[in-house]
């Protein structure tokens, strides 16, 4: 059975950090693309970042040079580093698994991050 475990959300200043963690449990961590996704209120859940089992990664234009993706393959665990955090930052983040193209896909229940002004 798969699990994904997301820590680290809170409440922090605008240009404050976090640190968010995803352990993953479960047949799917080394074969898959892990990523960090968010929703806002009255928004659709969208990409912040992800990064391959090779090491490749992707964010969203809003949050490159502020945040950094990273995996540690041999704990399951893949991890977000958020810096120069924003109001616009604020969301619920997600945990996501895939891997065959989305044919498996897996998310955590996610943790709230709220950055105030």
């Amino acid at each position: 059975q798969v699990q994904l475990v997301e820590s680290g959300g809170g409440v922090v200043q605008a240009g404050g950090s976090l640190r968010l963690s995803c352990a993953a449990s479960g047949d799917i961590f080394s074969s898959s693309v892990m990523g960090w996704y968010r929703q806002a209120p009255g928004k659709r859940r969208g990409l912040v970042a992800d990064i391959t089992k090779d090491g490749s990664i992707n964010y969203v234009d809003s949050v490159r040079g502020r945040f950094t993706i990273s995996r540690d393959n041999a704990k399951n665990t893949v991890s977000l580093q958020m810096n120069s955090l924003k109001p616009e930052d604020t969301a619920v983040y997600y945990c996501n698994a895939n891997r065959r193209g989305w044919l498996e896909a897996y998310w955590g229940k996610g943790t709230l991050v709220t950055v105030s002004s």
